[in-house]
């Protein structure tokens, strides 16, 4: 490392801190003094030097910027993002979800393929969201394409396009237009994409074979555990989607894991341990399978979910504090296979989650029946009315299932370091270093970006979040920045707040800042198209 003045005589960004996350050559990450030079033409890093270099190191037309103490890290690479654009913008969008993230130091995210209207199954589709995207990211955007029935013959060319992966379920989605695969569309999308340079990830909740349910349907995957007991207590939403239900999914895709040797696998959003074991068990036999956990699960448990309060429903749902406890411990584990902890940013409208009165920040809107609990509930509405039953309100299983999130991520996974180092000296709990591999790094190379992003490295896009680990704060309403504002994390206290972030060498979000923090004035972000090479 030389130092920045001599390598690039253009005009040049400095940030410099007594405390960055550096990655060495090897990829491991150092926390160390650094002074980060950029070039703004490039939006790239062209040099760095671990030492804080004064401003006299460099030419006076050089913008420095001197952090003192606050965390310079690579910005986030959030790898499960809903942002539902076109056809769902009600729900979120690019300029919103993409100002969430910005907020909150992520400067790629990569969108899901549902629950867009078209959803990216096709080629077609994926033209349409582009196009959807130009204009509004506030950073940048790379897509997954999806595994549907009948969709074998787009994979390739969607490949081709510069999907960064596939996603497909075992369940149910909860929107028409993205169906759940059988075993056999399994079987066909890995033998059609083994050898390609992408990863085939699922959604890894199925119903086991033989269950309390609703007869001979169980079958054909159509309802899962009847819920016994009031459909507003969490306790009878988390028992109608048990462990099992992840576990018997794992298992089908390890077994089916043979038709594709030279694919990646991946399960998204693991919430029950009882996965962990098939997973770590495949891995050493030679599967290539990896998992992404999410803040949520890390953040939140059952325990503490109000009866009503459908902010906290998701599938798979928020377990028992037992069972986060297990996946805070595999998340540190020499050989884990939670190797990503991603958002699973899913935001709705409020009305959505069927709220009740003492939680609803607006007016409801007439009742709409969703299917995404996987639970069968039609005949409860057969013969009635339009309108919402009574007991909708409040009712998990009626309620959409999504948590929103995005932008959140550092200030969760960091409170909760300290809350479980505070409380227990030998529990496990991530250093901000391994937020780093966890958050950024590992992330990137998830989608196959680990040459352009998740890294402060010389030739790497200058993508920085700046951390203030001290500052404490509390989520209100009006400090989220998605589309609703509406989320289970409101109210919440955190240590740790975003203070800035730079995309490609722009500074897009300054907390404080004019225009609610979103100081560049418009939006820099870019679709990432590029086709995915490892």
């Amino acid at each position: 490392m030389t130092a920045p003045a001599t390598i690039n005589p253009g005009p040049l960004t400095v940030l410099v801190s007594t405390r960055a996350v550096l990655t060495l050559p090897d990829d491991s990450l150092l926390l160390t003094p650094a002074t980060i030079s950029i070039s703004p033409v490039t939006g790239k890093i062209v040099a760095i030097v671990p030492a804080v270099l004064p401003r006299t190191s460099f030419p006076a037309s050089t913008t420095y910027v001197n952090y003192g103490s606050k965390l310079l890290i690579p910005g986030l690479v959030d790898a499960h993002v809903h942002l539902n654009e076109p056809g769902r913008t009600e729900w979120e969008g690019f300029r919103t979800g993409t100002r969430a993230a910005a907020s909150g130091g992520v400067t790629t995210v990569i969108d899901m393929p549902l629950n867009a209207i078209p959803p990216t199954t096709t080629l077609a589709g994926f033209k349409e969201k582009i196009a959807a995207s130009q204009g509004q990211c506030w950073v940048d955007v790379g897509f997954y394409g999806g595994i549907i029935p009948g969709n074998a013959d787009e994979l390739l060319p969607l490949v081709d396009a510069g999907v960064r992966g596939f996603k497909g379920f075992l369940i149910e989605s909860g929107v028409d237009e993205f169906p759940a695969v059988s075993s056999t569309d399994i079987a066909l999308a890995m033998t059609t994409l083994n050898g390609t340079p992408t990863t085939l990830m699922f959604h890894a909740e199925m119903i086991p074979p033989i269950t309390d349910s609703v007869g001979d349907a169980v079958q054909a995957s159509e309802a899962p555990l009847a819920p016994h007991g009031s459909l507003n207590a969490y306790k009878t939403f988390l028992e109608s989607r048990p462990p099992s239900f992840e576990t018997y999914a794992v298992d089908q895709i390890v077994s089916l894991a043979h038709l594709a040797p030279n694919l990646q696998l991946h399960i998204v959003h693991l919430s029950a341990t009882q996965a962990i074991p098939i997973l770590k068990a495949a891995r050493k036999s030679g599967v290539d399978i990896t998992a992404e956990t999410c803040f949520h699960y890390l953040g939140l448990a059952s325990e503490g979910v109000e009866d009503g309060d459908c902010r906290y429903k998701c599938c798979p749902p928020i377990r028992e504090q037992l069972n986060q406890d297990g996946l805070w411990e595999e998340l540190m584990a020499p050989d884990s296979c939670i190797k990503t902890v991603v958002s699973d940013h899913s935001p709705c409208t409020p009305e959505l989650k069927l709220l009740p009165p003492h939680l609803q920040t607006v007016d409801p809107a007439p009742f709409m029946h969703h299917s995404d609990s996987g639970v069968d509930m039609t005949a409860d509405l057969e013969g009635g009315d339009a309108e919402a039953p009574k007991q909708a309100v409040g009712d998990f299983f009626a309620a959409w299932g999504g948590i929103s999130s995005v932008g959140l991520g550092l200030p969760i996974l960091h409170t909760a370091a300290k809350k479980r180092a505070a409380a227990d000296a030998t529990a496990t709990a991530p250093s901000i270093v391994d937020m780093v591999r966890l958050c950024c790094a590992a992330t990137a190379k998830q989608v196959g970006l680990s040459h352009r992003k998740g890294a402060l490295k010389v030739g790497m896009d200058a993508d920085v979040c700046v951390f203030d680990e001290a500052e404490e704060w509390v989520l209100r309403a009006a400090g989220m920045h998605w589309k609703n504002r509406c989320s289970p994390w409101e109210g919440h206290r955190f240590t740790g707040r975003v203070r800035e972030t730079w995309v490609r060498g722009r500074k897009v979000f300054e907390y404080g800042g004019a225009d609610g923090g979103f100081v560049g004035g418009a939006p820099v972000g870019e679709a990432i198209v590029e086709k995915r090479t490892v």
